[in-house]
């Protein structure tokens, strides 16, 4: 395959026709734009996949649309075989995309950005979670699956750090979503393969570069992990994510990226400087939209305490127990809350439910709003939803 593109030679006419399904998806509220070789053009709309084009995209139009699309950057697409980059639709929206080759030829998803930054109050977030942007030092995780709005919750504590204080905040990013201007702080916004090599070069740099605040959009390996945690542990304020569905699960994930003879060093190192995890999942509401139910862990001496032992089972306990006086939370007890509020429905609740049995126990009164001797550990159903904005309903 030819790597090079003549770009005078192309007429632009695929992509003019992908650009009219996202103007369409942009009106109808859909979060992702689906594009495959020898497929219809499908949207993701509150969750579920619709056919948004009557024609089939034949593998050479994909192929050409995929040169339009990345112009200079085709070379590197064939030789990668895939590539990460942000469109800009045009001043109002912006999009993540990822591009890709697979059996039939080339495909491509296009996930919304909101270019104006949700609010705490719009994205429904819990007071205790604008603490955390209060702190001067340590490391806040927002974690859950893909598509469950780690982005978007990122973005609104960055945001109110830029609108309350006047700090230093450096952001490693693969690729930037969500683009802040200077308030009270200086941001400077890094992209991965842009503006520096890896996550691991730039979290080095930022250590130089007379930061408050440093965002890293993922840790991905145990050396940027490494890194995180030291700048945590010197007088940073760290913000980052990572793909793990509750907080027992996110700290087992940071140990065991290391060597068994360093994993107790890192425990240890967990345990000094984590503020908080907040871990989400996106549940559809009654009235048709999306909402977060989070399960929220505060820093307390008894978590510290938990962590430093190795007890880790211990966690969701001490998470709940901690609700009226430090205000952290489980998921159940968030899904009980939405549930309460008339939210969500029954049927949701239980699907999304760690424990359906002990938060129907919850539901009927029968339980003091703590986890029963019977709570389980077992991987809770995640939601099918795929958007990485919350409705803001």
């Amino acid at each position: 395959m030819n790597k090079e593109v003549d770009i005078s030679k192309l007429t632009f006419e695929q992509l003019k026709k992908i650009r009219a399904y996202l103007k369409k998806m942009i009106e109808v509220g859909g979060s992702d734009l689906h594009i495959k070789a020898n497929a219809v053009i499908r949207a993701r709309i509150n969750g579920n996949i619709v056919q948004f084009s009557g024609g089939i995209l034949s593998k050479e139009d994909a192929l050409t649309f995929a040169k339009e699309l990345l112009k200079g950057r085709f070379g590197e697409f064939v030789e990668n075989k895939e590539l990460d980059l942000v469109y800009p639709y045009d001043e109002n929206n912006r999009f993540r995309v990822n591009i890709f080759f697979q059996m039939d030829g080339v495909s491509a998803v296009f996930r919304v950005i909101p270019v104006k930054i949700p609010s705490f109050d719009q994205l429904h977030l819990p007071d205790i979670i604008k603490t955390f942007t209060q702190k001067e030092r340590g490391l806040v995780l927002v974690t859950g699956v893909t598509g469950s709005g780690k982005s978007t919750t990122l973005a609104a504590l960055i945001n109110e750090i830029n609108v309350t204080k006047k700090k230093h905040i450096i952001t490693i990013e693969d690729p930037i979503e969500f683009v802040h201007k200077d308030r009270g702080c200086i941001i400077n916004q890094r992209s991965v393969g842009q503006d520096t090599k890896s996550f691991g070069n730039a979290l080095r740099a930022a250590l130089r570069e007379d930061p408050d605040i440093i965002l890293v959009g993922e840790m991905r390996d145990k050396e940027t992990i490494n890194l995180a945690l030291h700048a945590a542990d010197t007088g940073h304020l760290v913000f980052s994510t990572l793909h793990t569905i509750d907080a027992k699960e996110t700290i087992n994930r940071i140990i065991a990226q290391f060597p068994t003879d360093e994993q107790n060093r890192v425990r240890l190192s967990v345990a000094g400087v984590i503020q908080g995890i907040i871990s989400q999942r996106l549940v559809p509401t009654v009235d048709g939209g999306r909402r977060a139910a989070m399960e929220i862990l505060v820093r307390t001496p008894r978590i510290e305490k938990l962590i430093m032992e190795n007890r880790d089972y211990e966690i969701r306990d001490a998470i709940e127990a901690g609700k009226e006086h430090y205000h952290s939370q489980s998921f159940d007890q968030s899904i009980l809350d939405l549930y309460n509020d008339g939210v969500i429905s029954k049927e949701q609740a239980m699907k999304n439910a760690t424990s359906a049995s002990d938060l129907e126990l919850k539901m009927s009164g029968l339980t003091n709003g703590q986890a029963g001797e019977g709570s389980s550990d077992k991987a809770p159903q995640i939601s099918e939803d795929d958007a990485d904005i919350f409705a803001l309903k």
